[in-house]
């Protein structure tokens, strides 16, 4: 209980010193956390998560429980945290499927409801003349995202290499953290996959497109659900 009290202490302080300095999110995050995501939290940090151990990792991300709620670093630490996007196949001529289009939305969420977080986008397969990365990055850009934010990642076709290129962006970044967007039939795996990539220099969360969190509405309502 102890834990949990200060992580809640530590989230309403965060939020007050953001806000201070006059960068508050548009969406500010709550107060308090519920319980969930304050397990959560602790299991992507102290709680054995953050390790480079591989079967430690699977065993703790597979306690983890899906919550609405934004991840905690997110919400402690919006400026060292990063929002990574992770990519879908194109169609052919370079145009964004459905599946994308929801990451986006939910990674968009993210980024109007805690502005100091950077973002990198991350898919290396080319098609109409750009890669999956690109496209993303092009699609931000359109909804109102500054391109000193974006960061992106052009080289990976599988979600090993996601995580292995992302982490050496996260890392010449000094990224305290990264919260991994994707969609729910997949986040879990790319937080395994990107939890061994950082070989637990830093804590990783995921988030799952297709929800909301209470950041402001994009496109049809789609926001997004956090993980941890």
């Amino acid at each position: 209980m102890r834990i949990k009290g200060r992580v809640a202490h530590l989230v309403g302080a965060s939020v007050l010193s953001v806000a201070i300095a006059g960068t508050a999110p548009v969406a500010a995050a709550p107060a308090a956390a519920s319980p969930t995501t304050m397990f959560n939290g602790i299991m992507s940090t102290v709680g054995g998560c953050q390790t480079p151990i591989p079967d430690l990792i699977k065993r703790c991300t597979d306690a983890e429980r899906l919550t609405p709620e934004v991840p905690m670093m997110l919400q402690l630490n919006p400026f060292g945290t990063r929002i990574v996007i992770l990519g879908a196949g194109l169609n052919r001529d370079g145009s964004m499927k459905p599946v994308l289009v929801t990451r986006l939305q939910a990674g968009l969420s993210l980024a109007r409801g805690f502005p100091p977080a950077g973002i990198i986008t991350t898919g290396g397969l080319p098609r109409g003349g750009r890669t999956e990365a690109q496209a993303m990055r092009a699609w931000l850009i359109a909804h109102g995202v500054p391109t000193a934010r974006i960061a992106t990642e052009n080289q990976s076709r599988t979600t090993v290499e996601n995580a292995r290129y992302t982490a050496r962006i996260l890392a010449a970044g000094r990224a305290t953290g990264a919260v991994v967007v994707s969609s729910p039939t997949h986040v879990k795996r790319a937080m395994l996959n990107f939890r061994t990539a950082v070989n637990g220099s830093i804590p990783i969360a995921g988030v799952i497109a297709g929800y909301t969190n209470g950041a402001p509405a994009v496109g049809s309502g789609s926001g997004s659900f956090g993980s941890s």
